[in-house]
């Protein structure tokens, strides 16, 4: 099974205050952990609310909202996506995560949905071409990394 792991903001993640060497190198310590038990498939930070946008759907409408977002505790810091048997192995995993925070935070952890998941509506049709998109967006993330690394 996978899971996300959903870091929430923090005041300090949404005024753009970036994590210390220290906090850093301790985060990159598990993820290495989390490498070497065969967990981690993705793990990304991303930027505060006040970059962001968000896009509300109302029938045909479309409504753009600039960041900044004020309620911090609905917004993400970052995540993580593992491979666990089971959500107590999830759970398991994030309680080992070291505190690196100044402030209190939560990470939400939600199991990612699976083929079986959607029933019916997930015919072979739709899983061939949902088996599709993976190809070519691991394809271009592949040439994305090359061109970056070139770049260095």
């Amino acid at each position: 099974m996978k899971f996300m792991l959903i870091i929430k903001s923090t005041k300090d993640s949404e005024a753009g205050v970036p994590p210390t060497t220290e906090q850093m190198t301790t985060m990159m310590t598990y993820h290495e952990e989390m490498v070497k038990a065969g967990v981690l498939l993705a793990a990304e930070g991303v930027h505060a609310s006040s970059k962001g946008a968000r896009v509300r759907f109302s029938g045909t409408k479309r409504t753009v909202i600039d960041g900044p977002f004020t309620e911090t505790k609905e917004l993400i810091a970052g995540f993580w996506l593992i491979q666990a048997r089971s959500k107590e192995e999830a759970i398991e995993w994030v309680k080992r995560f070291p505190n690196v925070w100044r402030e209190d935070t939560e990470i939400e952890i939600r199991q990612v949905a699976e083929a079986e998941d959607f029933g019916p509506s997930f015919t072979p049709e739709v899983g061939a071409q949902l088996d599709r998109i993976h190809e070519e967006g691991t394809a271009q993330e592949a040439k994305r990394r090359a061109q970056s690394a070139g770049a260095r």
